[in-house]
């Protein structure tokens, strides 16, 4: 038997408005749920379609204008995570609207205590700062863990490829970003200080002619390797670093960064873990950074960084008052 949210997300979306019109009332929370938002509007709804890392194909696009000009007022919105929204859609034209898009295999984005659609940069693809093939692993985390409850609130997941971060992980329920060891190879090292000057981090100095790294100022951006001429800064490592407890909204909070060179592999078992750590320690409709503050920082590393292996941050909320006071040009 299925819950109301499948029934609106597999397409059985007349049988669930016919029901609801014998009492002239609609359900606003289960269609928010499947990804059909009330408006100011009466009777109107914008339609939330599912982009995973803002990824989507010219012919979903041209489905997405087909809508808009048939049901909507020929407009489309692009949302702060990347999805594409059709506003002012009669719900008298849902199934019309399913139909429409399960020909592209397209769906809407669920909304609701669940595993939102993830969102990332362009990562390594074809982005030149980009450390992390962040497309690749946002599809499967998409493919894994959308819609997955959580029980409490809204989980909200990203990828930045580098340390820019132009997807905000430091604002995420879960977020992950790209880092790199850079690495001397000294014997090959002509001390041209090109390094020192690229580092807006003043993270490397020249020392008896050559560079030498403040593990402490370095982001791991990895702009020391890309300007050395002789290959002699290398790539020692890359991976994530892992961010939890973010969030914007009318009380934002700060995330906590707490394990570094997270490999691809083990973003999922991350993911699983940390949702079910979630499920076990929430309470009401608390988010994992509400949670994490109530209980401790120190609880969600023992438990679930420190069990998995994963390389923790010994000392978090030092790290995170240093970046987030953005002490880099001192």
């Amino acid at each position: 038997m299925t819950t109301p949210q499948e029934e609106l997300k597999m397409g059985g979306l007349k049988t669930a408005l016919r029901r609801e019109a014998r009492t002239v009332r609609l359900n606003f929370d289960e269609l928010k749920s499947g990804g059909f938002i009330k408006q100011t509007q009466k009777d109107l709804f914008t339609v939330r379609l599912r982009c995973p890392g803002g990824k989507v194909t010219a012919d979903k696009l041209k489905v997405a204008a087909d809508i808009a000009e048939r049901w909507g007022r020929g407009e489309v919105h692009i949302s702060v995570r990347q999805s594409i929204e059709v506003p002012y859609v009669s719900y008298e034209h849902f199934d019309d609207v399913t139909q429409l898009l399960k020909e592209v295999n397209w769906s809407v984005a669920s909304c609701g205590a669940r595993v939102r659609v993830p969102t990332a940069c362009a990562g390594c693809a074809y982005n030149p700062n980009g450390l992390m093939d962040t497309q690749s692993v946002c599809a499967e985390v998409d493919r894994r863990y959308f819609g997955t409850p959580t029980g409490h609130h809204k989980f909200k997941i990203a990828f930045s490829g580098c340390p820019i971060d132009c997807f905000r992980t430091r604002e995420m329920d879960l977020g992950f970003q790209g880092v790199l060891e850079p690495e001397l190879l000294e014997s090959l090292c002509t001390g041209c200080e090109l390094c020192v000057k690229s580092c807006e981090e003043k993270a490397l100095r020249m020392e008896n002619g050559l560079p030498v790294r403040d593990i402490d100022r370095c982001n791991a951006c990895g702009d020391c390797v890309k300007v050395c001429p002789v290959d002699a800064m290398v790539s020692a490592r890359r991976g994530w670093l892992v961010r939890v407890g973010g969030k914007h909204g009318k009380h934002p909070i700060y995330a906590y960064e707490v394990a570094n060179y997270v490999t691809g592999d083990q973003v999922y078992s991350l993911i699983e873990k940390t949702l079910e750590w979630y499920r076990i320690n929430g309470e009401g409709r608390e988010r994992i950074g509400a949670t994490i503050g109530r209980i401790g920082l120190a609880k969600y590393i023992d438990e679930v960084i420190k069990p998995l292996g994963l390389e923790a941050i010994e000392t978090p909320e030092a790290r995170r008052k240093f970046r987030s006071e953005g002490n880099f040009y001192d």
